[in-house]
């Protein structure tokens, strides 16, 4: 007789359902949604925190890493913070709540609240695939989020900046967005925190860019230096559409950052870039699942990577390449500055391609700052250390400086500076 068991529970595990059993009664939703949470719940029973055993995971060991996790939620008063770009819509959700009044003039703005307590939410509180955990705890314990909807045609001129601010304790939030055909808009996903108290962040981006529109998403990630953010923006991009796709993680103790992309429309463009500043102890996991499945599409992503200290970063690019997927033009490069005998970085590019008439490609380098570069500022009377700083900034804003809106790069290169300066 064969007698199944259920794994043992680290204690944040015990923490994440005991949440939820004392939080249940106040999370919002009808029948459906409380349905689907309880299976997501049930599953994380079951299976736990995903361990370096699960092949997505083996990189960040999640049950191991995740220590604690705050049952409190911060009742501190938080307030929204300027926009990146002078003049942007502001959509603030603080510690996960949103303006039920929040307007954009051209799009329409709704509370995911709503679409929890109608049941609508039901059938997006899923998971990928069998290893998605953020999935499953962003379903289970999310509250609220902002729902866009841009219309067919729309231009828009100034980018809307959702900014997710918090103060500590658990914040899930959930940001459904759409771009109908032929629309053009800019979006900045802002992720910071408030205060030194410590957090646990999820918060799931589920965007759908309609055929012929052109999107510039930008994610900016500045948890504390305590918070564990668990993140994944889930695209559709269709046929004609142009994606450019902009990453930045300079903070949080803990990160996953998951980009889940699915090119499904004919003749779609998709250029990624990410930065990602890692110092002190902090481990951030980047990982990106990118799938080709229609003829005729190109991509290019590129990541900087700046490890100091003890810090530890992952990368982890797969590109799928569909059967039906010919004339594919996909490339992918990961470099990364290591800049410590105590840092670390793993990257794991992939390629899995099944067409036959296809132009595809990774590569991955890891080095430090060259010595004659270096030799070059000092001889001109610049000390090490801004020497150091000089170099290291430019390797990394030059793939800032391929976003077209002079106020957000200059914005992005303010972070870089700033964070530059506190561990070069």
């Amino acid at each position: 007789m064969n007698i199944q068991t259920q794994p043992r529970l680290s204690a944040a595990e015990s923490a994440l359902i005991d949440a939820y059993t004392a939080s249940f009664g106040d999370l919002p939703g009808n029948g459906a949604v409380a349905s689907a949470r309880d299976r997501l719940l049930d599953d994380l029973k079951t299976q736990g925190l995903p361990t370096r055993r699960i092949e997505a995971w083996h990189y960040t060991d999640l049950k191991t890493l995740l220590r604690a996790v705050p049952t409190e939620t911060s009742t501190a008063v938080i307030d929204a913070q300027a926009p990146f770009v002078a003049g942007s819509p502001v959509l603030a959700a603080l510690q996960g709540k949103v303006d039920a009044k929040a307007a954009v003039e051209g799009v329409v703005v709704g509370a995911f609240a709503d679409m929890l307590r109608e049941g609508t939410a039901a059938p997006g509180l899923s998971v990928i695939d069998n290893d998605d955990a953020i999935g499953r705890i962003n379903g289970s314990f999310v509250r609220d989020g902002y729902v866009l909807e841009v219309p067919a045609g729309a231009e828009l001129e100034t980018p809307i900046e959702i900014q997710a601010i918090h103060g500590g304790g658990q914040v899930h939030t959930r940001f459904p967005v759409s771009f109908g055909a032929n629309s053009t808009a800019t979006v900045i996903e802002r992720h910071a925190a408030t205060g030194d108290g410590a957090a646990f962040v999820s918060s799931v981006s589920d965007i759908s860019i309609g055929d012929g529109a052109d999107v510039t998403w930008v994610i900016v990630q500045q948890q504390g230096a305590e918070d564990t953010h668990l993140g994944q923006i889930r695209i559709r991009v269709g046929a004609n559409a142009k994606l450019k796709l902009f990453v930045i993680n300079a903070g949080g103790k803990l990160v996953r950052q998951e980009l889940r992309i699915d090119v499904s429309g004919e003749n779609a463009e998709l250029t990624l870039r990410g930065v990602n500043l890692l110092g002190g102890d902090t481990h951030t996991d980047v990982t990106l699942v990118l799938a080709h499945n229609v003829p005729n599409t190109s991509s290019t992503e590129v990541f900087r990577n700046v490890v100091f200290d003890r810090a530890r970063g992952v990368f982890q690019g797969m590109i799928k390449v569909a059967l039906d997927a010919q004339k594919t033009d996909a490339k992918m490069s990961c470099n990364t500055l290591l800049l410590s005998d105590d840092a670390d970085f793993s990257a794991k590019p992939e390629l899995e391609i099944f067409a036959d008439d296809v132009v595809c490609g990774h590569g991955a380098t890891v080095a430090d700052i060259d010595n004659n570069h270096l030799y070059y500022l000092k001889a001109r009377g610049i000390p090490e250390n801004k020497a150091r700083a000089m170099l290291v900034n430019a390797f990394v804003a030059e793939i800032v400086e391929e976003l077209e809106d002079e106020q957000l790069v200059e914005a992005l290169e303010g972070i870089i500076s700033t964070w530059l300066a506190k561990h070069a």
